[in-house]
């Protein structure tokens, strides 16, 4: 069983919106998370939910950016609005079972492989 299935991205013009979303099959009460890497640069932290309801947001995207939980914490969820071309990447749903805490900016720090779960990764691609 895959443990993160990420659905919802596609190609949008800047301005636009998309929700993300991640089906969850690990343990919820972990500290979960969207990444992100576009060609070229470093992977980065977007946002970062705990499982008090604590949120961390990347500069780049607070205002803009959502993420949230169903209550069975079973879905994970991205909320993108008002997009531009550098949001074009490729999006990854975490959960991480270190010592990170989902509304303190370490959660946005990507986790080491021993201590995380990663999704496959759904394409989002903003044009201008």
């Amino acid at each position: 069983q895959v443990p993160l299935v990420e659905s919802g991205g596609g190609s949008v013009q800047a301005g636009g919106s998309l929700r993300l979303s991640c089906a969850v099959s690990v343990y919820s009460n972990l500290c979960m998370g969207w990444f992100r890497q576009a060609p070229g640069k470093k992977r980065e932290g977007v946002a970062a939910i705990d499982t008090d309801g604590s949120t961390s947001y990347a500069d780049s995207v607070k205002g803009r950016f959502t993420i949230s939980k169903d209550n069975a914490g079973t879905t994970l969820y991205l909320q993108m609005s008002s997009l531009k071309p550098e949001d074009t990447a490729m999006y990854y749903c975490v959960a991480r079972h270190d010592k990170a805490y989902g509304g303190s900016p370490d959660s946005l720090v990507p986790p080491p492989p021993d201590s995380s779960y990663w999704g496959q990764g759904t394409q989002v691609t903003v044009s201008s």
